[in-house]
C-alpha cells in the first residue's frame, strides 16, 4: 500500500509517501524551489517522492492532507464573531482568500495534482485527517514505543494548539487538547516579534538568545512575574490562558499590541537589525523558563493520563531543544522520541501514517532492530557522481577524487587545520536540522571557529551557537547525555571536566566579552550556559559521516565536530551538488566534499556572485 501526505499552504510545505506503514521518502519544498519555508503546493517534492518510489498517482492508494480546511475556516469565522466589532482589516484581508481558495482545497488538491500528471479523480481517495493527528501520528508511528504518551505542541491547528493522546499498536487516542487563542506556540512566537524576530522562522533565534540572559537576576524574576501575572495563567496540567487584550493575532495582522507590550515590559518593540541589549536577553530568558515550565507541566499531565513510560513530541514547539531537555532531567519518562520534523514538514508523514492505520486500519510492526523507522532522517534526493561530474563541467571546477580510505582522513586533517568544509553525502535530510548530509563542518576545539562561521559562511547573528555531532558511543565523553540523539533536538550540558572556570566579575562582562570567552576544551559549541544541541552519530544510519569523525578523533583525540546547516541566513538547506557548490563558492568556505570528490576554493576561478553582507551589530 502507497499513500502520499501532503503538507501546505501555511508554512514548510513537503510530501512524503509511506510504503506499508514505512516512510520511504519524504522532503520539503523550499529545497527544491529555493525558497525558504516555502508555502505554496509541494509539487517538486511530490514529483521527488513518486520518483524516489517508483510510483504513478494512479497507482497510490490515497493522498492525505494534513488538516480539516472546513474546521479551519470554522475556526476563523468563530473567532472573528467573538471578537467583533475588532478584526475588521484582518477580516476582509483573509475572508476572500478563504472563499475564492482555501474552501475549495480539495478542488486546489486535485488540479494541481493534475499539473504533475494525469490521473482518474474518481480512483484516487482523498483524505483530510486533523492537524494535530497528523503531528501526533508522525511522532508516535515512527518510534520504537507499542505504548506511549504523545504530546503536540504548536501555534494552532483547526481549533487545537497542544494536545495530549495515547498511542497503542495501530491507535491513536485524543485525551486532551488546549484550544485556540490559548496557545503556548503563540506566546512564544509573541515574544520572537517583540525582540525582533521573524515568527515562524525566528524562534530558534529566541531560544540561542535566551541564555544570555542572567540567571537568576532580579531584571530575569521582574519579567517572569510580569508574563505570569499580566500576559499568561498557567494551571497545573500545563494548560493556559492569555490575556487577549495584549494579543492581536486572533483578529489583526500583527502578534501583539505593541504600546501595550512596550509600557508592560518598560521598552519599545525591537527593530530586526538593531543592537541587542541586556533587556532584550533576559527577557528572552524569562519567556523560554515560562515556555519551559509551560512544557514539563504538559509533560507530567500526559504521564498522568496514559500511564505510559514513554512519551513521543511533536508540533513546532517540539523543536524547542532546550525544553526537550528539560523534559529529559525531569525523569518523568523512562525514553522519549521527538519527530525530527516536528513543525509542519512533519505533518506530511504524519497525514500518510494516520490514514495508514487508523482509516485503513493496518497493523503496526515495531522492528526491534532499528531505534525508530525514520532511517535517520534521511529521506530525501541523493546524486550520483554523475550529476557532479555535470557541475564540474557547468563551472569548469578543479578537483580531487579520492576512496573512501584516503577521503576520511584527508578530510579530518583538514579539519584538524582550521578549515570550514562544505559537506554533502547520501540522501537529504528531512526536517530543518542538517544532520551530516547537507552540513557544513568545523574544528570545535578552535576558539575563531564560532565567530568565523556565523560571520564568514551563515552571514548570521554572532551570538548563535552551533551544534556539535559526536559519536554517538562517545558522547558521555564529552556531554551530561546517557541516550541517544540523532536529531539534535535535545540540549544537555558539556562535562564538567572540560569546562574553563569563570573568571572574577564574569557577570558584569560586556555580551561580545560573555560570546568570546574560552569556556571549554570545545569552544566553538560551547554555548553561554555551557550548554550543547547534541547530535548522536549512530554508524548504522550514518556511516560516511560516522567515519569522517571518526577519523577526525584518530587525528586529534576528539570524536567530535562542529555541525551547522549547509546554507546562508535566508536561504534553504542546499539540495543538489550545484546548491553546494554555489553557497561554497560564495562564501569564505574553504573546501567542499560532495561524494568523493574534494573541491579546494584556492583552486577555483574566480567567483563573481559573492555575499558581501555580514552582520556586526548585533551584541552590545
Amino acid at each position: 500500500m502507497k499513500i502520499l501526505g501532503i503538507s501546505a499552504f501555511y508554512h514548510d510545505s513537503a510530501a512524503a509517501i509511506i510504503e506499508d506503514g514505512i516512510i520511504t521518502a519524504a522532503a520539503q519544498e523550499e529545497r527544491f524551489s529555493r525558497k525558504k519555508h516555502d508555502m505554496g503546493f509541494p509539487s517538486s517534492a511530490i514529483k521527488f517522492c513518486l520518483q524516489e518510489t517508483g510510483s504513478s498517482l494512479g497507482t497510490l492508494d490515497a493522498v492525505v492532507f494534513y488538516d480539516k480546511p472546513l474546521l479551519k475556516f470554522e475556526r476563523l469565522l468563530e473567532t472573528y464573531y467573538a471578537f467583533a466589532p475588532f478584526g475588521l482589516k484582518s477580516f476582509i484581508k483573509a475572508i476572500p482568500v478563504w472563499v475564492k481558495e482555501k474552501m475549495f482545497l480539495k478542488k486546489m488538491i486535485h488540479d494541481s495534482l493534475m499539473e504533475i500528471e494525469i490521473y482518474n479523480k474518481k480512483n484516487l481517495t482523498l483524505l483530510f485527517p486533523e492537524h494535530h493527528l497528523s503531528h501526533a501520528a508522525s511522532a508516535f508511528y515512527p518510534s520504537p514505543f507499542e505504548d506511549s504518551a504523545i504530546l503536540t505542541i504548536d501555534g494552532v491547528g483547526e481549533w487545537a494548539t497542544a494536545s495530549v493522546c495515547h498511542g497503542k499498536g495501530k491507535d491513536i487516542k485524543i485525551l486532551q487538547e488546549l484550544r485556540f487563542p490559548h496557545s503556548v506556540g503563540l506566546l512564544y512566537s509573541a515574544f520572537t516579534y517583540f525582540l525582533g524576530f521573524r515568527v515562524n522562522s525566528g524562534e530558534y533565534k529566541l531560544m540561542g538568545l535566551a541564555p544570555y540572559g542572567k540567571h537568576g537576576s532580579k531584571e530575569v524574576s521582574k519579567y517572569e512575574e510580569i508574563i505570569k501575572k499580566e500576559l499568561v495563567t498557567i494551571y497545573d496540567d500545563g494548560s493556559i490562558w492569555l490575556n487577549q487584550k495584549y494579543f492581536d493575532y486572533a483578529t489583526g495582522l500583527r502578534m501583539v499590541h505593541d504600546k501595550k507590550w512596550e509600557k508592560l515590559f518598560g521598552f519599545p518593540i525591537r527593530s530586526s537589525e538593531s543592537r541587542l541589549e541586556q533587556k532584550h536577553c533576559d527577557l528572552g530568558l524569562a519567556i523560554q523558563n515560562v515556555t519551559e515550565e509551560i512544557v514539563i507541566k504538559l509533560a507530567y499531565n500526559a504521564k498522568k493520563l496514559t500511564g505510559s513510560d514513554y512519551l513521543c513530541l511533536a508540533g513546532g514547539v517540539a523543536l524547542n531543544c532546550v525544553a526537550n531537555g528539560k523534559i529529559v532531567d525531569e525523569g518523568i519518562f523512562k525514553d522519549i522520541f521527538i519527530q525530527p520534523a516536528a513543525g509542519d514538514a512533519g505533518g506530511a508523514p504524519g497525514a500518510a501514517l494516520a490514514a495508514y492505520h487508523i482509516y485503513f486500519e493496518r497493523e503496526r510492526i515495531i522492528n526491534k532492530s532499528v531505534s525508530d523507522r525514520m532511517n535517520g532522517a534521511f529521506l530525501g534526493p541523493e546524486f550520483s557522481d554523475h550529476d557532479v561530474e555535470i557541475i564540474v563541467k557547468k563551472y569548469d571546477a578543479k578537483y580531487a577524487q579520492m576512496p573512501d580510505a584516503e577521503l576520511y582522513p584527508y578530510v579530518a586533517n583538514l579539519l584538524a587545520n582550521g578549515n570550514i568544509i562544505g559537506w554533502i553525502q547520501g540522501k537529504m535530510e528531512f526536517g530543518p536540522r542538517a544532520l551530516g548530509g547537507r552540513s557544513i563542518l568545523g574544528d570545535p576545539r578552535n576558539a575563531e571557529m564560532q565567530k568565523k562561521l556565523n560571520l564568514n559562511i551563515k552571514y548570521r547573528e554572532s551570538f548563535r551557537p552551533f551544534a556539535p555531532s559526536v559519536l554517538a558511543e562517545d558522547c558521555s565523553d564529552y556531554f551530561e547525555l546517557d541516550s541517544a540523539s540523532p536529531y539534535m533536538l535535545l540540549v544537555k550540558r558539556v562535562n564538567s571536566n572540560r569546562l574553563k572556570p569563570l573568571p572574577e566579575g564574569y557577570e558584569n562582562f560586556k555580551l561580545k566579552e560573555k560570546l568570546y570567552y574560552l569556556r571549554s576544551d570545545m569552544p566553538a559549541i560551547t554555548h553561554i550556559d555551557f550548554s550543547a544541541r547534541i547530535q548522536t552519530v549512530h554508524r548504522e544510519t550514518n556511516p560516511k559521516y560516522w567515519k569522517l569523525i571518526n577519523a577526525f578523533k584518530e587525528k586529534t583525540g576528539y570524536a567530535v565536530v562542529v555541525n551547522t546547516s549547509f546554507n546562508v541566513r535566508g536561504e534553504p538547506i542546499v539540495c543538489t551538488p550545484e546548491d553546494g557548490f554555489r553557497c561554497f563558492m560564495r562564501t569564505e568556505m574553504d573546501y567542499l566534499v560532495v561524494n568523493n570528490f574534494v573541491f579546494a576554493k584556492n583552486d577555483q576561478k574566480e567567483w563573481q556572485e559573492k555575499d558581501n553582507w555580514k552582520e556586526e551589530f548585533i551584541l552590545d
